[in-house]
Formats: C-alpha cells, structure tokens, sequence
C-alpha cells in the first residue's frame, strides 16, 4: 500500500501510527481482577495472572473480544473466521512474565479506514490492522523523567487492563493531521461505548516518522514501498494526548529535516517524547520484528469470531448522527459539530429537543451551555447529574418566564459557579419577567427624563431608541423583553 506524503523543498514527511487504547471493562483481559483503579493504593488489584506467576493460566474476557470486534465495524476492517493470541517476548520491568500476550499474524480486525477532516479538506487514512494484546503496568520515575530519575517505582494495577492497538498505514502527511485523526478516533470509541477518555493512560501514541526524498513524491501524493523501506524512521514513544502528539511530531519532524540538510545521517531509532521539555530523546535502537520472537500463546485456544460482527450492533455514529441532525432538525453545520462533539452531548440536546423547539434547544447546548463550560475548562460529563436543571432552565426562556439575557448571563452563570438550582436563582436575584404595566411605566420614565434622545430619534437617528431601550432595561432590572421594549417605545414615540 502506498503512503501519502506533503513535499515541502525537496524533501517530504511520511507518518504512521500505533494507537494504544484502553478498553472499557469492569475485569482485565485475561483475569477477574478489577479494572476500576481509580485512586487505588499501588499492586492492590493484582492476582497471580497479571503478575505473571509461574503456572497461572489467562481466560479471555468475552467483553474485550465484543469491544474489538465492535471498533473493526466501524471502521469497516475485515472480521477473520478465526483469531488467536501469541507472545511477544520482551524484559522490561513494567511486564512482569517478560512477554506481553498479543495478536501476531491472525489480528481480530484487518484492512480497516478511518476518514476525518483537516482544515476542512476530507481525509483518509487506512488501518493496517487493530489487534488485542494486556497493558503493561506503569512506571513512576521519582525525582525527574524517564532519563534523570533518582530511581523509578512499578505499579502493577493497570498490568493486564484490556488494549486495543491500531495500526495505520503510513498515510499520515503533517503532525495536524495526526491530531485531527486521534480526534476523530476518540469521538468514534466514546460512542462505541467502549472508551473513557477522561482514564489516566486511556490513550496513547507510538508515532513513525520518516523523511523521504521529494522526488519519490508522485503526482497524486503517494510514495513507493522501496522509498519508505530504504528511509530511516524513528518511533517516537510515550505521546499520551491529541495536541502532544502534534508537538512531538512537528519537533522530530524538524530535527530530521536539519539533519538531513546539514548531511547527517538519521539513525533509526526509537525515541522518548518529553512533554515537559518539548523536545525527543534517544532511547534505544529500534528493534524489528524479528526481536520478539513471536511464538503461539498455547494457553489460549483460537477464536472463532467471525459470526460476530453479525451478531453484535454498534450505535449510530458521529458522522450519521451529525448528518441526521441537519436533516431532522434543521441545523446548519457548525452547530451539528458542537452537539455532536460527544455521545453524551447529542444525547441531552436530543432530550431537550423532544421538550422544546430543536432551534431554542441547539443554541442552548451548543452555544450557550457548552459555551460557558469551555470558558470554566468543563466537560459535559461534569454537569450530567444536573441535565433537569439545565432543562428547567430552558423551560423558563421558553415559557416566558425570564429574558433571554438574564437566563445566559446571571442564572446560567450562577447555576455552573455555585450549584445552585434555577428557580432558587431567579427568585433569590428577582429576574421574574416584568409585567406589562411595569414595562408601559418604565417606557413612560424613559421618554419622561431623556428629551434630547426624543428629539434625536424625531429627528430620523433610530440609534437613539438602542438608548432609551438601555434606560428602561435599567429600570426593570434586565427583567423586561429588549424586543418588547423597543416596540412599546416606538408606538410612544410614534403615538
């Protein structure tokens, strides 16, 4: 398969990915042991299986298999009639057997694709292959990083947590475009269901990086296999979010092309992205295949899943149910992004639009709610146990119980900083909507005290009523409708 690559001068970048992801179920892969760390004191949620003791044997977490077979529908992969498990053997002190339980040559899913935007140009990336395999438990590093640590410690509670890793092709052609992809990716795992992004280490990236040569480039942006083997790539480990990924990789893509501009060899090589310093570090040379000495798990009998992806449904995804909502409810674009940014977004602007008009119901998620838990650094997830307050809050707008502006700008805000409910917030700050007799008498006040704002809207200066309209909104407390306001104004005024 061919790769797609940008030439800038005479030199063009090539990028593909590993993508570790942790999934979402309440036992490890291959024991019953508890996948809710959480705060969790370290070597507290291990058995004999995960720690590797002699003569422990592994079972199959069914629920791991769905989840898997669940990512190959989505992305359209190949589902096999059969898949097995093999060990990968390698020492490190995180991997207490010194192998690692994967998918070798019989992956659960294969020749998948993934298609997202960047910049607002469609893109399309394949995947290689998605396999099964445990997660390796984690290092604490005391007293710096990976490289200057006075010692480093080993938590096994995340040893045997189930991973999924996705391999593209090299098909990547900038570092934005591996943000907008991870981007993507994460959008469709959290509404599979099988995916919590808010975990520590829930995600994490080993990116290849080469640099080739720009006459390899063809006119359609792909590069030749022979191009890609005889290139020199580094992987650049230890990339744990969307935008770190970006920056490691426009670093590293940087260094190659000094070096290859200054007649340097690039070393291949694998290497540590330190988030902290913002640069990469030579960790160790790359290893091939070869070096695993891959060999059948012969604890684990074959799968036979290929009746599963019959059998198993997944729910509507980000691109369907962002193209339902245009049709169904009329939004334009920008707005169906936003509610559908999240699963748990589209479901409670859903929610609402069955109470109330789809536009009121859309400005109030999309833009104001979400909104206002951008400005705080909030999730939705945050606010989820407060959906019937939000809702009675649009209820209010939408009866007519309260402005518009006093909704967005005191009870909303005052709802998400303090916690308190709406109606406690309307009635403690007396934003019940002003009654027709106070708005006539405000109306009167305002003429009555502002002449030279009289004279200029009789004078053909329409501006002068935003004036007057201010001046009554001031006297009603922001209580009064701006739109009513302006209109018993103008039939004062026009009397």
């Amino acid at each position: 398969m061919t790769a797609q690559a940008v030439e800038t001068g005479d030199l063009a970048t090539v990028i593909g990915l590993e993508v570790h992801v942790q999934l979402e179920t309440d036992t490890k892969i291959f024991c019953g042991c508890s996948t809710d760390v959480g705060d969790d004191e370290p070597n507290t949620h291990t058995c004999p299986v995960c720690l590797g003791l002699p003569g422990a044997l592994p079972v199959v977490n069914e629920g791991a298999v769905e989840a898997a077979v669940k990512v190959g529908k989505a992305i359209d992969a190949t589902i096999p009639e059969e898949t097995n498990f093999h060990r990968k053997n390698y020492y490190y002190p995180d991997l207490p057997k010194n192998f690692q339980i994967t998918q070798y040559d019989a992956p659960v899913c294969q020749d998948g694709e993934l298609e997202f935007s960047v910049e607002g140009e469609r893109r399309s990336v394949s995947v290689r292959r998605a396999h099964l395999e445990e997660d390796p438990g984690s290092l604490q590093h005391k007293g710096g990083s990976i490289d200057t640590a006075d010692y480093t410690l080993v938590d096994y509670n995340r040893a045997g947590t189930p991973l999924m890793e996705i391999v593209t092709e090299p098909d990547f052609r900038s570092p934005d475009e591996v943000r907008s992809f991870l981007a993507k990716l994460t959008e469709v795992l959290e509404y599979l269901g099988i995916f919590d992004a808010t975990r520590d280490g829930s995600l994490r990236v080993d990116a290849n990086l080469s640099i080739v040569e720009g006459e390899e480039v063809a006119a359609d942006g792909s590069i030749g296999e022979e191009a890609l083997e005889s290139a020199n790539r580094t992987e650049v480990k230890n990339i744990s979010s969307h935008k770190g990924a970006e920056k490691a990789l426009a670093y590293e893509e940087t260094r190659q092309r000094n070096a290859i501009q200054r007649g340097r060899v690039v070393e291949q090589e694998t290497r540590h992205w330190d988030e902290s310093k913002g640069v990469t570090l030579s960790m160790r040379s790359k290893e091939e295949e070869k070096d695993y000495r891959y060999f059948r798990e012969a604890d684990l009998p074959p799968l036979k899943v290929s009746d599963w992806k019959e059998r198993l449904s997944i729910p509507e995804l980000p691109d369907a149910r962002r193209e339902r909502f245009r049709e169904e409810y009329g939004l334009d674009e920008e707005s169906a992004d936003k509610l559908t940014s999240t699963k748990e977004v589209a479901d409670f602007f859903e929610d609402v639009a069955e109470r109330f008009d789809p536009g009121l119901a859309a400005t109030w998620v999309a833009d104001e709610l979400l909104g206002e838990l951008n400005y705080r650094d909030m999730a939705i997830t945050d606010v989820d146990d407060r959906f019937d307050e939000i809702e009675r809050l649009v209820e209010l707008v939408a009866e007519d119980e309260i402005t518009t502006k006093n909704a967005r700008e005191t009870v909303l805000r005052e709802m998400l900083d303090d916690g308190d409910a709406p109606t406690e917030i309307v009635d403690r700050e007396d934003l019940g909507k002003t009654s027709g007799d106070e708005v006539r008498q405000a109306v009167e006040e305002a003429i009555e005290e502002n002449p030279d704002a009289v004279a200029d809207y009789h004078d053909g200066d329409d501006g002068a009523i935003n004036f007057l309209v201010g001046q009554v909104m001031g006297k009603t407390g922001g209580s009064a409708d701006p739109g009513d306001v302006n209109q018993s104004l103008r039939e004062e005024l026009d009397g």
